[in-house]
C-alpha cells in the first residue's frame, strides 16, 4: 500500500517515519481559507480534508493519503503562522505566561482495491507557557525560523525551555497526532 503525506512539514515527515520509512510526499498547495461559520475544530478538520483530497484526486491506485492541519487557539482566537517577525513577537507576547490549546486535525483517505474510506478526526492538547522576557522573545524570533509555525513556536526545539507543562499528546502540539494516525493505518503497516 502506497502512503502519501500531503504536507511539506518537516515535523510531520519526521513523525510519520516513526510509523513507516516508506512514504512519499506530495504537497497539496491548497489555499487555507478560514470560514467563520465553522467551529475551530471543524475548520481544522476541513482544512486537513482539503489538503488530503487535493492530493488524493491527483494520484491513483491503492493508497493512503494523509492530510493534517494545526491551529493554536487562545480565548477563541486563532494564532496561525505569523506574517512576519513582528507578528511572531506579538503572538508570543499574547501566549506567554498563560495556557492555550493546540488543535491538530487528521484526514486519512484510503483506496484499497474497490474500497474507499475517509477518516477525519482531531486532537486537542493544552500548552502552558512560562513568562518570557522581551529579550527572550526577540532572540527566539530572530534566531529561529518561525514563519512556518502556528503560534510562532516549535515545541520540539529549544523553545521547550519556555514550556511549563502539557496536557495531552506531545505530537498533537508538534502538528501530527501520531497516536490517532496509527490507529487508522496500523493494519496497512
Amino acid at each position: 500500500m502506497k502512503i502519501i503525506l500531503a504536507s511539506a512539514s518537516e515535523r510531520r515527515k519526521e513523525l510519520l517515519k516513526w510509523l513507516t520509512p516508506n512514504f512519499e510526499i506530495i504537497v497539496s498547495n491548497e489555499e487555507e481559507i478560514i470560514e467563520k461559520e465553522l467551529s475551530i475544530p471543524e475548520q481544522s478538520q476541513k482544512l486537513a480534508y482539503i489538503k488530503a483530497k487535493s492530493v488524493f484526486d491527483k494520484t491513483s491506485g491503492n493508497r493512503i493519503v494523509i492530510g493534517s492541519d494545526t491551529m493554536v487557539v487562545k480565548d477563541n482566537k486563532l494564532y496561525g503562522k505569523p506574517k512576519d517577525n513582528n507578528d511572531a513577537i506579538n503572538m508570543l507576547h499574547t501566549l506567554k505566561n498563560s495556557s492555550h490549546e493546540v488543535i491538530t486535525s487528521l484526514c486519512v483517505l484510503i483506496q484499497d482495491k474497490n474500497t474507499y474510506e475517509e477518516h477525519i478526526t482531531y486532537d486537542i492538547a493544552k500548552l502552558y507557557l512560562k513568562d518570557m522576557t522581551d529579550e527572550e522573545i526577540e532572540k527566539w524570533v530572530t534566531t529561529n525560523y518561525v514563519l512556518d509555525k502556528a503560534g510562532s513556536y516549535a515545541l520540539q526545539t529549544k523553545f521547550s525551555v519556555f514550556v511549563d507543562k502539557i496536557e495531552g499528546n506531545f505530537t498533537t502540539i508538534v502538528g501530527f497526532p501520531i497516536h490517532k494516525l496509527y490507529d487508522i493505518i496500523k493494519k496497512y503497516l
